[in-house]
This record gives C-alpha cells, structure tokens and sequence, in this order.
C-alpha cells in the first residue's frame, strides 16, 4: 500500500487547512486510515481516524470541535478538515492506514508526511 498526503502549508493562527491522502495498492487489506501529527522534539501524536466505509470515526481531543475527517471508498482517499488551527498544531501530519487494532492503533502503512505551519 503507497500513501500520499497533500494539502499541508503555512496558515495564520486561526485558520483553515485541508489535508488528502491518497491510497493506492492492496488497499482491501485494510479497514482504516488514521491521521498522525509530530510536532518537533514531541512525539508522535493520534489525530483522527476513520473506516474506509465513514462508519466509524475518531478524533483526539484536541481536534474535537475543529477537525473533520471524512472519507471516500471509491476514490481510497481520506481528507482532514482542520478549522481553528492554532500555534500548537504545527507539526508534520501523517496518513496511515491499518488492518488490525482499534481506530486509534495497528497501523501498518505510513504516507510521507506534509508539514502544517501555523503562525501567531
């Protein structure tokens, strides 16, 4: 499976940023896509994830209430809405998807990563 997110940039505190990835391989072996985001000098944080079918989603709470992931099952893409960016969600925002474990674990394939800026 080969991932490719897009959309990432530089945005003023306060804006709005849409991510993509698409997917493309063996994607039936997989049930999920997730977003993941690592600030600098932090770890690897969970930021939303979704069922290729939209019929589960999750986010973590720092992106309830300003984030929307949605997906497309025909075209294997995934899209990450993020309204209200703030300072604190500088970091580069990685795609994956999973076969097993819940939304939030059991990721087996990894996208490139695109850097989200977010000035003051």
């Amino acid at each position: 499976v080969q991932l490719q997110a897009s959309g990432g940039g530089l945005v003023q505190s306060g804006g709005s940023l849409r991510l993509s990835c698409a997917a493309s391989g063996r994607t039936r072996s997989t049930y999920k896509m997730g977003w993941f985001r690592q600030a600098p000098g932090k770890e690897r944080e969970f930021v939303a994830a979704i069922t290729w079918s939209g019929g589960r989603l999750t986010y973590a709470d720092s992106a309830k209430g300003r984030f929307t992931i949605s997906s497309d099952n025909a075209r294997n893409t995934v899209w990450l809405q993020m309204n209200s960016l703030e300072p604190e969600d500088t970091a580069v925002y990685y795609c994956a998807v999973g076969s097993i474990g819940s939304l939030k674990t059991g990721y087996d394939y990894w996208g490139q990563g695109t850097l989200v800026t977010v000035s003051s």
